[in-house]
């Protein structure tokens, strides 16, 4: 181990020493634990990760990669909306003719 001294402020060396009594350790070994704590974060910063997204959804299907746009596609028109969704700015056609609840018939009214 090697010596090394440190300047700091008064009141971060207040804290420090409460600290160190709270845990009943001395205050060496609680600033050698923060500065390898420290050192092992900014390690770990400077590496390359992939991206949190990668492997998320792992399907088991083996030809998703392929199948991409229609499984993207699948439940949406051209302009993004659901298939039987309302365009926006129209009213619904008023329903004539035919029985409560079903489709109207052709050609009745």
């Amino acid at each position: 181990m090697k010596r090394t001294t440190l300047f700091i402020d008064e009141q971060v060396e207040r804290e420090l020493q409460v600290v160190a009594r709270r845990e009943r350790r001395p205050v060496a070994a609680v600033v050698r634990e923060a500065i390898a704590t420290y050192v092992a974060r900014a390690q770990d910063a400077t590496r390359p990760t992939e991206p949190g997204f990668v492997a998320v959804g792992r399907s088991g299907h083996r030809t998703t990669a392929a199948r991409h746009e229609e499984l993207l596609w699948k439940d949406l028109d051209p302009h993004g909306r659901a298939p039987n969704a309302p365009v926006p700015g129209s009213s619904p056609q008023p329903r004539r003719g035919g029985r409560a609840g079903g489709p109207a018939r052709p050609g009745r009214f």
